[in-house]
Order: structure tokens, then C-alpha cells, then sequence
């Protein structure tokens, strides 16, 4: 063979590994930034599964969509091919940030302004591979070169599922790792335009543009993203992280501290008593003895504050699935002034799993349970409100032993409140299950008329309890009135129990609030 030969072969070759590592890297930027897309709008709509199914079903749709369209592509497919990277990793690196400031600047156009980017971003990656292929196949077998890009499309997705969430997120946050895999797509873009001879000058800045617009957006995306969210709250943020869980954002307004997750309000530090109080203090008078208390949720801290003022307690374990809310309980400035540092004290156990895996896990029993878990407004989170859930509940629970749950609003969402209700009657109906089930309310400024459901081993009226601990709002008046419902937090039918696979709750849920948000 001669030396002009030998070279065009080496060409051929490098440009081949070129071209195949290329697949892996698209693969894998496009099933980020449709992660990416998935995470952010469950952030600030609410309900994952929802979210995460709408984007999966958008973006593969847009994908058959791009790849139908690459046919009517007829020459220059390299050059056509070093484009696309650009417009797919500017796009798709900015996306998250782009999200966020539609959600500020055009929120009544969330919706259809968000599908229609997670259109055009599918769009652009379903295009990738078919003008891989026909690149490829130019100069091999055309069985091979499809064998080879599949093979590597199906390993590049499962190493962008894997980066996302166990080295992007954590690493990076979602806005940054958005603009990170932009900056793999610009690679890529760079490594095509390597093989283009002669490449054209427009080409050429157009990538370096691109290039510098992603850098200065990894640069200061933090800033934006702050600058974006400021617009969204009404305080000031003093806060704000992704974690693999949910977004995690802590404002401020002179002295009012407030804590979201997932654009959803936890807590106001003005009026923050009156839901803990609440929800910690009646099961702790109704039992005789509360030593080993158990905290499902409650990662700020706030019940376990209420909890230690029972000089009874021997030891409290907290069961949070986010350890970075646990550890913001346990560190950060503002919530351990608030929950005077409970997390901190000797007695108090932190135990980051999931909850439900905890109660199956246990072999420990409790005098008290409180569950201080997110609404159920997701079929995800339904499951820590099931029948089944709460049986694990009273398998933990000692013979003279209380349980409470946090029970959505009476008022907003009354079948939802009374459907708990009705699964935890039906979860505990056992012969040495709790014998009486109390519910009752509060009204919480920050977020109005909210519910409680309280079930005790022995029967005890609202009259036998007493407020026997310093408090801000709680007396024993107040403490007995907050058992009395109007004859508007009833609902019209008599709920269905809530089953994990039938969850019920998550219809109701969404029907009741639905009402008020529409």
C-alpha cells in the first residue's frame, strides 16, 4: 500500500473513533437534558411522576419527530451534523436556567413555552443519530455502522442516567450541569469540525461564540439562577440547592425565615408554632410515659424542638430522606435558631432512608410517632399515607403508644383530609390497634386552615388533655377547640381508602386544591 494510501486509511479510522465517540457523548447529553428538564419543572409544578412523564413523553416524540426529518437532509452531512451540536448544546446547556426565568417572567405561559423547548431540544437530539449514521456508513458496511452507533447510543444513555444523578446533581446543581453537558455537545461540535477540511469561517465563530456563551453561563450561573428564583419568592434568598430529593430554598424577610421545598412552603418562622405545637403536642400529653419517640420527616428540626420539652424523653429518632435538609437542620444559622438545636442534642438520633424502608427495616417500638412527611401530591408520595404505611405505623408502636400524622388542610382539600382519615381507621381496626382516632386543626397563616389525625392505644377525650409544657400558641382552651370542625371541612361522599395500588389520596389531593389554584 502507499504512503498516500496508508494515511487516507489512518484518516478514515481517527475519523471513525471520532464519529462513534461522538454517539456515546450525544447519547448522553440528550437523556440529561431531559432529566434536567424533568427535575426542574417537578420543582417548580409539583408532582415528579406527572412532570417526569409529560417531559419522556414530549421529548421522545420530538426525537421521532428530528430523526424523520434528517432524511430531507441531502449533503454537506458533516458540516449540517457540527451545526446541529451547536444550536442542540446552547439550547440544551441554557435550558434549565431558561426554565426557571419562564416560570418568573411568564408563569401563565409555563406551560406551553416549556413543552415547546422540550420539543425543540428533542427535535435537534433525534437528528443526531440519523446524520450519524449515513456519516458512517459512507465508509463502511451500513449493517456495521448501525450495530456500532445503536450499540454506543444505548451505553451513552445509561452513562448520562448514571452521571446525572449520582455525580452532575450533587457535584454541580442542575443549572451548571445543564451547561456542563452543553459544553460536551460543543466537544463534540469541535471534534466534527476537525474532519471538515476546508471548514468554513462562519462555522468556525459560530462554535467559538457558542463556545464563550457557555463559559460565561457556567461562570455565573449561580448568580442567575439566584437572580431568577429572588423573582419567584417574595424575600430575599439566603438558600437555595438542588439535591437528588428536591430543590431546597431558605428566604428571609426581616425576621421571617421561611423554608421551601420544591416551590412548595414548609414553614414561616412567624407563625411556625402553631402547626408544630399542633402536631407534637397533643400526642405528647395523650401518652402516659413518651421516651422513645420516632420523627418521620421533620429533617428542619422544628417537632423535634417540641419534643424535647418533655423531660420524659429518653431518645428521638429522625427518619429524613434528604441528608442535605437534615444537615442544614443540623448547621445552617437560621433553622438552628429556630429549632434551638434540637438535631444537635444527645438524645436525638438523624437516620437519612426512605420511611417506609425504615418501618419494614426496624425492629425498635415507640412510644410516640409523629409524621411530619410532604403532602401527598404526587402517586409517589401517596405510599406514606397507604394503609400500608400505617400498618408498618403500628407494628412500631408499644402498647400505650400514640401516633400523628400531618393530614393536608380540612378546608382546601377536605376528601384528601378525610380519606387519610379513613385509611388510617381501616390500616389500625386490628384487636390491639389504637382505639381511638382524633382528628383536628389549626389555622396556619402562612398556609392556611391545616390538619391533623391523632391515634391513641387507649380512649381518651380532648378534655382529658392538657398543655403542660412552655408554648407560643397552644393553651389548654385553645388545645381543646382545635378538635371542633365546621360543617364546610366535610366532604360531600364518604372518601376511599387509600391503598398503594389503588392511590386514591393523589386524585383527591389534586381535586381539592385544584379548586383554590384554578
Amino acid at each position: 500500500m502507499s504512503q498516500s494510501g496508508t494515511t487516507a486509511l489512518l484518516h478514515r479510522r481517527t475519523a471513525r473513533i471520532i464519529l462513534l465517540g461522538s454517539v456515546m457523548l450525544v447519547a448522553a447529553c440528550g437523556l440529561v437534558y431531559e432529566l434536567s428538564a424533568g427535575a426542574v419543572s417537578s420543582y417548580l409544578m409539583g408532582d415528579a411522576v406527572t412532570q417526569f412523564s409529560l417531559v419522556i413523553g414530549v421529548f421522545l416524540c420530538a426525537m421521532g419527530a428530528g430523526a424523520y426529518a434528517a432524511r430531507f437532509i441531502k449533503k454537506n452531512l458533516l458540516q449540517t451534523f457540527v451545526e446541529l451540536e451547536i444550536w442542540v448544546g446552547l439550547t440544551g446547556g441554557a435550558s434549565s436556567m431558561i426554565i426557571f426565568a419562564i416560570s418568573a417572567w411568564a408563569q401563565p405561559l409555563f406551560p406551553l413555552v416549556f413543552f415547546s423547548l422540550c420539543a425543540v431540544i428533542g427535535m435537534m437530539t433525534g437528528m443526531e443519530i440519523p446524520l450519524l449514521i449515513r456519516i458512517l456508513k459512507e465508509g463502511a458496511d451500513f449493517s456495521n455502522a448501525l450495530s456500532d452507533v445503536l450499540a454506543l447510543d444505548y451505553l451513552g444513555a445509561l452513562a448520562g442516567s448514571l452521571l446525572f444523578p449520582l455525580v452532575a446533581l450533587p457535584l454541580l446543581g442542575i443549572s451548571r450541569a445543564s451547561v456542563v453537558f452543553g459544553i460536551l455537545n460543543l466537544s463534540v461540535a469541535w471534534a466534527g469540525l476537525a474532519l471538515i477540511k476546508p471548514a468554513s469561517r462562519s462555522l468556525r465563530l459560530k462554535l467559538v461564540a457558542a463556545s464563550a456563551a457557555l463559559i460565561l453561563l457556567f461562570l455565573f450561573s449561580s448568580s442567575i439562577t439566584s437572580f431568577l428564583e429572588d423573582l419567584l419568592y417574595q424575600d430575599s434568598i439566603v438558600y437555595a440547592r438542588s439535591t437528588p430529593y428536591q430543590r431546597i430554598v431558605i428566604t428571609r424577610w426581616r425576621d421571617d425565615i421561611r423554608l421551601y421545598l420544591n416551590g412548595n412552603i414548609q414553614f414561616s418562622s412567624v407563625d411556625e408554632a402553631r402547626y408544630h405545637e399542633c402536631l407534637v403536642i397533643p400526642a405528647m400529653e395523650a401518652c402516659a410515659r413518651p421516651a422513645d419517640v420516632l420523627v418521620l420527616g421533620g429533617g428542619d428540626g422544628l417537632a423535634v424542638r417540641e419534643i424535647l420539652k418533655y423531660r420524659d424523653v429518653r431518645g428521638v429518632t429522625v427518619v429524613d430522606l434528604d441528608p442535605e435538609m437534615t444537615r442544614l437542620g443540623q448547621t445552617r444559622r437560621e433553622l438552628v435558631a429556630i429549632n434551638r438545636g434540637a438535631l444537635n442534642d444527645r438524645r436525638v438520633r438523624v437516620l437519612n432512608q426512605d420511611a417506609m424502608k425504615f418501618l419494614e427495616q426496624t425492629r425498635a417500638s415507640y412510644d410516640v410517632i409523629i409524621i411530619d412527611l410532604p403532602d401527598p401530591n404526587s402517586p409517589a408520595l401517596s405510599k406514606l399515607y397507604s394503609t400500608s404505611f400505617y400498618a408498618l405505623c403500628d407494628r412500631r408502636l408499644r402498647p400505650g403508644g400514640v401516633l400523628v400524622t400531618q393530614a393536608t388542610s380540612p378546608f382546601y382539600a377536605p376528601e384528601a383530609y378525610w380519606c387519610i382519615y379513613e385509611t388510617i381507621k381501616n390500616a389500625l381496626s386490628g384487636p390491639n390497634s389504637p382505639g381511638r382516632l382524633m382528628p383536628y386543626h389549626v389555622n396556619v397563616p402562612s398556609f392556611g386552615d391545616w390538619g391533623f389525625i391523632m391515634a391513641s392505644r387507649k380512649k381518651i377525650g380532648p378534655e382529658t388533655l392538657h398543655v403542660t409544657v412552655p408554648t407560643r400558641f397552644l393553651d389548654d382552651r385553645v388545645l381543646r377547640a382545635v378538635f371542633q370542625f365546621g360543617k364546610d371541612t366535610r366532604p360531600a361522599d364518604k372518601p376511599r381508602i387509600n391503598r398503594l395500588d389503588q392511590p386514591v389520596l393523589y386524585d383527591y389531593y389534586q381535586k381539592g386544591w385544584n379548586r383554590f389554584n384554578a
